[in-house]
């Protein structure tokens, strides 16, 4: 690849976010084209390649890497196979988008960030999109002008519609809340210190054992309290929604009001079902991002580091959820690379 040429691009795991992010480097960004794809079922591999031109299938990550027409990587694979895919690039030194989790705990998140440092460069974007929303964005901004003063709390409300077969409490923290740890961070600039979950009463649209809906805490370095509301059996739609209250004002986003009807005497609108329709423009503005930077020879966007950190803090967060305390962050001295 000549940079500023057509990026080469290998997605490993094919299932719901991989074939979506296929999609978006074939049919929606400029940039790039995606020149293989990689998962265990080899028939689904197939079909989706098939259907691109001189796109390749393979089983085995470290195959497609090697090939000559394969410049990056998107992993879109189970979190545990995350660290094997993440260090095999780094051997190909191969730039990665990377779906969250960066990998499933802490301990491995530390052995990719500390892989990475020995490389001495950046080399992996970790995937959290609502950094590129426009909301969140508009937000970012207006908390970093500093006309509302300091950020003193923020409030959030995440809500699904229904989860997925097999959802567990812990994955109310690991797989959902992850989202507002990785925003606060940004929001505030700010690293979480410690995380208290408490448990109300489960909700009766929840399957049994599962503690739906939670109420999240986190506090920062900072001095700065954030709650979470995380639900993810509502029943009606998908809503997530953020409150920054600062010195001098508030700032809200999510109140999804692009469009109102008023007929036969009543008005209203609708309510999205799922992430992939309201952080649709998030995904398409993430990739594109990566795809730019990459052609520039660059790294932007959320780090290792801020995986790590996620992980770090999802860890704590299970931990206050199993033994109904509040259970303190630890991290490790933030390195060079990642100031």
């Amino acid at each position: 690849m000549t940079q500023y040429g057509t990026l080469g691009v290998a997605v490993i795991g094919t299932g719901r976010m991989g074939a979506d992010h296929v999609r978006r480097i074939d049919q929606v960004i400029s940039g790039a084209r995606v020149s293989a794809v990689v998962d265990l079922d080899a028939e689904r591999a197939k079909r989706l390649a098939d259907g691109i031109e001189g796109c390749t299938a393979h089983t085995d990550a470290a195959a497609a890497m090697a090939a000559d027409d394969v410049d990056a990587l998107v992993i879109a694979s189970p979190g545990p196979a995350h660290e094997e895919a993440l260090l095999t690039a780094f051997a190909h030194d191969l730039p990665v988008l990377c779906e969250k989790p960066l990998t499933p705990d802490a301990a491995s998140a530390l052995r990719v960030l500390e892989a990475e440092q020995r490389l001495g460069r950046r080399r992996v974007q970790v995937g959290f999109m609502r950094r590129y929303d426009a909301e969140y964005m508009k937000l970012k901004a207006l908390l970093d002008g500093g006309s509302l003063g300091r950020p003193l709390m923020l409030h959030n409300r995440h809500r699904n519609a229904s989860s997925p077969p097999g959802f567990t409490s812990a994955n109310l923290i690991n797989d959902s809340v992850v989202h507002e740890m990785d925003v606060t961070r940004w929001l505030l600039d700010q690293e979480i210190t410690a995380v208290t979950v408490l448990r109300p009463r489960p909700s009766s649209n929840a399957p049994e054992g599962l503690a739906d809906p939670q109420f999240v805490v986190f506090e920062t370095d900072g001095g700065a309290l954030v709650d979470v509301e995380m639900s993810v059996n509502t029943g009606f739609g998908y809503q997530v929604k953020a409150e920054a209250v600062c010195e001098r004002g508030t700032a809200r986003i999510g109140e999804e009001q692009s469009l109102v009807t008023e007929t036969a005497g009543r008005w209203g609108g609708t309510i999205v079902q799922d992430f992939t329709e309201r952080f649709a423009d998030a995904y398409d503005r993430e990739v594109q991002a990566w795809v730019d930077a990459t052609r520039r020879g660059e790294v932007t966007g959320p780090s290792v580091w801020d995986g790590y950190a996620a992980a770090a803090v999802c860890e704590a967060g299970v931990r206050s959820l199993t033994e109904g305390v509040r259970v303190e962050v630890e991290l490790i001295e933030r390195p060079a690379l990642y100031r």
